[in-house]
């Protein structure tokens, strides 16, 4: 197999999309159903990087629910069940679709990894048209690890056939997942980063997708140098 020489795997959620609205609505639609009081859309903004999992520990622990198993598995079961249609209110980044055209053009091999599980992760591939530019795809379904776990990113690396790979992202757990890999990280800072960009590891930063392939052919050049 031939190695592609420029590589790039993308996150999802906060870097190619935001979809902390359709997020904050399914899960307010399930505490609404419980008898509970809702969370903020800053809240549930704040919840996301690590899986739906992890996001349901903290609405439960956010409404005082506790963290008891059953429960956990009960809510989260009806969290997927709101939240794996079709993303009504989610939003392509600005710049995005033109700049994976842009990346197709210059020849890179680009796919993704994600803490999203795998169902709502294809809806959202399809229905954005991203599935013709991502060839490689790792959901929080696809191996037992996770971000910041390498190993799903690692994963995708070695299906698109590259030795190394630009990682691009938005948040701590991006970052630590790239550091973790010992690959760049290009970081995306309009997405729901909590930490000053300079306590976190990475190789680029940039606020617009419109940068990106500039950035993307920089550093294959420096790469190839």
């Amino acid at each position: 197999m031939n190695t592609p020489m420029k590589t790039i795997v993308f996150d999802l959620d906060g870097t190619l999309i935001d979809s902390a609205p359709d997020l904050h609505l399914a899960a307010n639609l399930v505490l609404r159903d419980e008898g509970l009081p809702e969370i903020s859309f800053a809240q549930a903004r704040s919840f996301i990087g690590k899986g739906a999992g992890v996001l349901i520990s903290r609405v439960m622990q956010a409404v005082g629910l506790g963290d008891d198993p059953a429960e956990h598995a009960r809510l989260l079961a009806k969290f997927m069940s709101h939240y794996e249609g079709e993303p009504a209110h989610t939003l392509v980044y600005p710049g995005v679709m033109d700049a994976l055209g842009r990346l197709e053009a210059m020849g890179c091999a680009m796919g993704l990894c994600t803490n999203k599980p795998g169902e709502p992760t294809a809806i959202a591939l399809r229905h954005f048209g991203f599935d013709r530019f991502l060839g490689k795809v790792a959901s929080a379904d696809t191996l037992p690890q996770r971000k910041p776990d390498p190993a799903p990113l690692l994963h995708v690396m070695r299906d698109l056939g590259a030795e190394t790979a630009l990682y691009v992202g938005d948040s701590e757990v991006d970052a630590e997942t790239a550091e973790r890999a010992g690959l760049p990280f290009a970081l995306y800072t309009e997405g729901y980063r909590k930490t000053p960009v300079a306590e976190l590891y990475h190789s680029y930063v940039f606020d617009h997708f419109d940068q990106l392939p500039d950035l993307v052919a920089q550093h294959f050049a420096d790469v190839k140098a």
